[in-house]
């Protein structure tokens, strides 16, 4: 008996997480890349698997999943991660009174807990010790190092469950369980459309019905610390608070929100929150911004590399500061506050996209259950 086939286009995060699900069921899956691997914004992240930024209930459960499923993959396939947790610094007092109220509410459903200045610092050697009153714990968040493990994935769903990639091959239609790129043509009983805002050019209609838009982001790299130096868990400055919808919950986080109106509005204009990951070697990745639009400036604007580092400064104590590289990602994301757009566009074709900056913290768990909800 032949196995049922299907088609995924894009080698991204979401492109091979709905792989491997329909892969575990029995499908015979071939993925198409236009490019000769990912370079999107599946490798222009922070390499963060991030469930502390997801409400509790089921983006917190589908973030675990995700989490799950990378952990697993990472152990089969000798993925470098690291499950350093993160730390979220606190400066001000009412800073601090939203990560008090956050761990008061979450502590049962979580593995977090509020810190005082000597157990953060026992936690991290990488923290400011000026002014600090205070920081979160959470045990939940794990470090990849997405510009390698991208490609690694693809390479373990090839050899574990023989996934069949076309890359260098830019589909340009898609119909009747049928793709083409050119005059060449493939069949498939389900075909998925995994491409990031790249779907805007198989579907334009359906992209400017939808509410969607795209998010530009600037990040910086650090070079590898000195003496083999780790910082520990992941870092990040209470400007990440009102970016998270995790921390909606603490109830006066729209007072901290209207201070930061004040003190940071340029910030707040430009999407800024700063956080701190370090990969394998050492590295430190920082960022980030958060431009929305449908067409973006090419170029990097300095000014806001500046703006991250200055605030970087303030939590962040690093022996070595050298940036060694900057970059910008593009994304989709849902502008009327949907986490996800999932539609058949016909039958057996449907487009996964539309994760927002969370592809590399939901994909996993969002494809597990999508393909299991349409499949089993």
């Amino acid at each position: 008996m032949n196995k049922p086939s299907a088609i995924v286009i894009g080698a991204g995060i979401v492109g091979l997480a709905t792989a491997r699900a329909l892969a575990i069921r029995g499908y015979q899956v071939t993925i198409f890349e236009r490019n000769e691997k990912a370079v999107g914004a599946s490798i222009r992240n922070f390499g963060m698997v991030w469930p502390i930024g997801q409400p509790t209930g089921p983006l917190f459960e589908r973030a675990m999943l995700s989490r799950n499923i990378w952990k697993q993959i990472c152990i089969e396939a000798g993925i470098w991660h690291d499950e350093v947790g993160s730390l979220h610094l606190a400066y001000r007092q009412d800073e601090l009174q939203v990560l008090e109220e956050y761990a008061a509410i979450n502590q049962k459903h979580r593995d977090c807990a509020l810190l005082t200045p000597a157990q953060a610092h026992e936690k991290s050697g990488a923290i400011n010790p000026n002014g600090l009153k205070g920081a979160l714990w959470s045990g939940t968040e794990m470090i990849l190092e997405s510009r390698v493990a991208i490609g690694q994935v693809a390479d373990y769903l090839k050899e574990k469950f023989d996934v069949s990639f076309y890359w260098n091959t830019a589909i340009s239609q898609v119909a009747q369980n049928q793709v083409k790129s050119g005059i060449k043509s493939w069949q498939a009983d389900e075909i998925y459309i995994c491409s990031g805002s790249e779907f805007e050019t198989l579907y334009p209609e359906i992209f400017q019905s939808i509410g969607i838009t795209k998010c530009k982001l600037q990040m910086m790299r650090l070079e590898a610390q000195s003496g083999n130096f780790r910082i520990g868990p992941s870092l990040c400055g209470s400007l990440s608070l009102i970016h998270y919808p995790g921390f909606q919950a603490a109830p006066s986080l729209p007072s901290l929100k209207k201070r930061y109106e004040v003190e940071y509005a340029e910030y707040l204009k430009w999407g800024i929150h700063v956080m701190a990951a370090q990969n394998h070697i050492g590295e430190i990745t920082i960022g980030d911004s958060h431009e929305y639009g449908l067409v973006h400036d090419p170029f990097d604007r300095d000014f806001i590399n500046q703006m991250i580092l200055t605030y970087l400064k303030t939590f962040t104590a690093f022996k070595d500061s050298r940036i060694i590289q900057t970059w910008n990602g593009t994304y989709p994301k849902m502008t009327g506050g949907e986490t996800e757009v999932i539609m058949e566009v016909e039958p057996g074709i449907t487009i996964i996209n539309g994760l927002g900056g969370n592809g590399m913290t939901l994909s996993f768990g969002l494809c597990e259950q999508v393909i299991h909800s349409k499949l089993e």
